[in-house]
């Protein structure tokens, strides 16, 4: 059966798995604004799922694990992330997920924290491509959705040749490449460059494996030429959708009135309240510093948003700093 990533038009553009951040209610403001051609949730624990839903019996709409993967019409085609060490946690939560109507599976290989990787898990499996490889065998073998990595071009160097050759083997429908190792972390700019060996690599062991690239993306416009130079199929955006839900509409944040980012900010914070409990306010506080920045009174107004801790609160603050109503 032919998976939604066969239908996609290339070059499309992605969104990025962010922890505390591609949450239902900003997938949500994203969706109404322009949406990416596929959607990421943040990432999940497999062994969590398990424990809390096998182990503690928590009600579903009780526990913050499944809060993770609620998800709304508008975000389709969906992948929910998830991540383990151990390929019966994969194969759980992948039917899991799969019963949850979503539209594939990706499996998390780049992770660089450390309390993840202790677990063997996240970029850890970049050292063990064997494992990496029965992961990738046991959500495919769980059930019909289509199964791909996010992950990194190596440890602590590149080693493109070894990792993606073993992942294109096991045959994934996608793989991401966050064109840093987990040395780098986030400190060294992407290397792109890097993106045309991994290309040549993929069309040399395993031709229909979708490429995606992540790394440094500003804009849609930054997208097609990074992707037009390296011969990738598609890009991942996620910083460049901080403060700018309309990133996938083809919009760079500077092109959009103050007035539609403070409403587009009160809107997140409503959702965020009905659709992700039981999470913390305070989580908004990167948002609020993505939005409220580049104009005269932006400190101010800044510091007092990020005293609210509801939306009716945030919302009054900037209805009395703007002097108007902007809802």
């Amino acid at each position: 059966m032919q998976s939604f990533w066969q239908s996609l038009t290339k070059p499309f553009f992605v969104m990025a798995p962010m922890a505390d951040v591609t949450d239902a209610a900003f997938r949500q403001l994203v969706a109404k604004r322009g949406a990416p051609d596929v959607f990421w949730t943040e990432f999940v624990s497999a062994d969590g799922l398990y424990h809390t839903r096998e182990i503690k019996k928590m009600k579903d709409e009780e526990n913050p694990l499944m809060g993770i993967l609620s998800k709304t019409p508008a975000e389709r085609p969906i992948l929910a992330q998830i991540f383990s060490s151990k390929p019966d946690m994969i194969s759980y939560a992948t039917k899991l997920v799969a019963g949850l109507g979503f539209d594939g599976v990706d499996l998390n290989m780049g992770c660089p924290d450390r309390a993840i990787e202790k677990q063997g898990a996240g970029a850890a499996l970049v050292k063990n491509p064997k494992l990496a490889a029965e992961l990738i065998r046991a959500a495919q073998e769980a059930s019909s959705l289509p199964v791909s990595v996010k992950t990194r071009v190596g440890y602590n160097k590149e080693s493109l040749d070894e990792w993606l050759i073993a992942l294109l083997e096991a045959n994934p429908a996608a793989i991401t490449l966050h064109l840093r190792t987990r040395k780098d972390m986030s400190l060294v700019p992407a290397d792109w460059t890097l993106m045309n060996k991994a290309v040549a690599i993929r069309n040399r062991v395993n031709p229909s494996v979708l490429l995606i690239g992540n790394g440094d993306v500003q804009d849609l416009e930054d997208a097609q030429i990074k992707i037009s130079e390296s011969g990738c199929d598609g890009a991942m955006l996620g910083r460049a959708m901080f403060g700018n839900p309309w990133v996938f509409a083809g919009r760079k944040t500077e092109d959009t009135p103050l007035a539609l980012k403070l409403a587009a900010l009160i809107e997140l914070a409503q959702d965020f309240e009905k659709l992700t409990p039981p999470k913390n306010f305070s989580i908004l506080k990167k948002h609020i510093k993505a939005f409220v920045t580049g104009f005269d009174g932006a400190a101010e107004l800044r510091a007092k948003l990020m005293q609210a801790s509801t939306s009716t609160e945030l919302s009054a603050i900037i209805a009395n700093h703007t002097g108007n109503d902007i809802l």
